[in-house]
């Protein structure tokens, strides 16, 4: 018997459970845990032998970065430096909140955490299951998506036991997070901040708060500031395509070819597209909100039950598209 083999457990976010996340985080060990976006795979943020154990557990590259947790009343000037006064009206703003910000850091955690960069992306999620275990713990918590690396992201606990069971020693189950897809990730290094990954504080939300903001280019030889810029992501465990929606048609016309083959497809699209077709349907809901929240759901869903997930892009008319349409475009093959 491997003895790296864990005895991951789920359980309950209350006392019991609080305290052997604690004990864990502690003894250098991971834990998994709910936050309004995604589950997050926390670890010691200051132990390299903790943030080893996320890469290997995940799989993922040693070149994309993690995102530091921390509860609502810890201070961020420990970590980062804050160089500009438009940070403290995002903080008023938005946090707790899906919002992750990219600081030049204080060099006070593990340098794999940024991957040898002198920058720290921090994030103050606002769920209640992530701000008790971050406050029992009181201490910095690197933490990517709970999944193994490019698999789509898990938003129940079940998601994360499907992915994870034997590699880490517990989930702590705070039910479906709502959000659905990882926070926006915020350049304010800069003058003008600059979006490095969307989410759900959208661009125009950022503009009235401070003034000006801009989508970073996220050239293929930048250095990797942000996760979620440079690898495939969020992929299910079946095939896939993606229609844009004026292509809905040709979508129809290769989900019936998918039948006919005696396939079993299904199509992951809003409920307004969908009145225009017939067949199986992973319903995404007509809200910007509704599609990010219903969308890995959708995803893990379909995995299980298709053999062809044939996406097509949303347009709900906000900002949260671009957050939605990043993901749905690195989890489907183009048409």
């Amino acid at each position: 018997m491997n003895s790296n083999i864990k005895n991951t457990i789920i359980s309950k976010i209350d006392d019991k459970s609080l305290i052997l996340a604690k004990n864990l985080i502690e003894n250098e060990e991971l834990v998994a845990f709910p936050t309004e976006t995604v589950y997050g795979l926390g670890g010691l943020a200051t132990s390299d032998t903790a943030v080893k154990k996320i890469f290997e557990a995940k799989g993922r590259p040693q070149d994309n970065p993690l995102i530091v947790h921390v509860h609502k009343d810890y201070d961020l000037t420990q970590l980062v430096c804050i160089d500009f006064d438009y940070v403290y009206k995002l903080i008023d703003a938005f946090l707790p909140g899906p919002l992750t910000m990219v600081f030049r850091g204080k060099g006070n955690v593990s340098k794999l955490v940024s991957c040898g960069l002198d920058t720290l992306a921090v994030r103050i999620p606002s769920s209640k299951g992530a701000q008790a275990f971050l406050k029992a713990v009181n201490l910095p918590i690197a933490a990517p998506s709970a999944n193994v690396s490019k698999h789509t992201s898990p938003v129940t606990a079940e998601h994360v036991y499907n992915d994870l069971n034997g590699k880490i020693d517990l989930i702590l189950d705070g039910g479906k997070c709502e959000g659905g897809i990882e926070s926006t990730v915020l350049d304010v290094t800069c003058e003008v901040p600059r979006i490095l990954r969307s989410g759900l504080v959208t661009i125009s939300m950022i503009k009235k708060v401070v003034g000006n903001c801009v989508y970073a280019e996220n050239k293929q030889t930048d250095k990797v500031m942000s996760p979620g810029v440079k690898y495939t992501h969020y992929t299910p465990k079946c095939d896939t395509i993606l229609f844009d929606r004026k292509d809905y048609l040709k979508a129809q016309n290769f989900y019936d070819n998918l039948v006919k083959q005696g396939k079993n497809p299904y199509f992951l699209c809003d409920d307004i597209i969908y009145e225009k077709l017939s067949g199986n349907h992973l319903s995404l809901g007509i809200t910007g909100e509704e599609i990010a929240s219903n969308l890995y759901y959708r995803l893990l869903e379909g995995e299980k039950i298709a053999d062809f997930i044939i996406g097509i892009t949303v347009d709900s008319g906000s900002d949260i598209d671009n957050g939605i349409m990043n993901r749905m475009s690195k989890a489907c093959k183009k048409a």
